[in-house]
């Protein structure tokens, strides 16, 4: 029996549940109100991963200037976005590669 491709997200194991929950969480602001449990840096990774897997990319262009003012290097998010890929798929992956070399490459922002 050939065993059916699941695209990566059988990789994710536990972590899949507590993605959604996050995702869910930052589409409702609520990541955003836990200042005290969470640090800027932690909110800006969840908010840039929840926003990819939305496919929300005008609001992740700007969360991920953030999150690159909140100390998320560029290798830290290419190593995000590849994780993201096998949960959110490779096309939103890609859009969000070209969003983080110009968000990381610019040396403005």
């Amino acid at each position: 029996m050939v065993k059916k491709q699941t695209a990566g997200r059988d990789n994710l194991g536990e972590f899949a549940p507590k993605f959604a929950e996050l995702n869910d969480d930052v589409l409702f602001g609520e990541v955003w109100s836990r200042e005290d449990q969470m640090s800027a840096r932690d909110r800006s990774m969840i908010t840039c991963a929840s926003l990819m897997s939305q496919g929300l990319f005008p609001q992740l262009e700007a969360h991920m200037k953030i999150a690159k003012t909140n100390g998320i290097t560029k290798t830290e998010m290419v190593e995000l976005i590849t994780q993201l890929a096998f949960y959110a798929g490779w096309p939103k992956a890609w859009s969000a590669f070209d969003l983080a070399k110009k968000v990381y490459d610019d040396q403005e922002a």
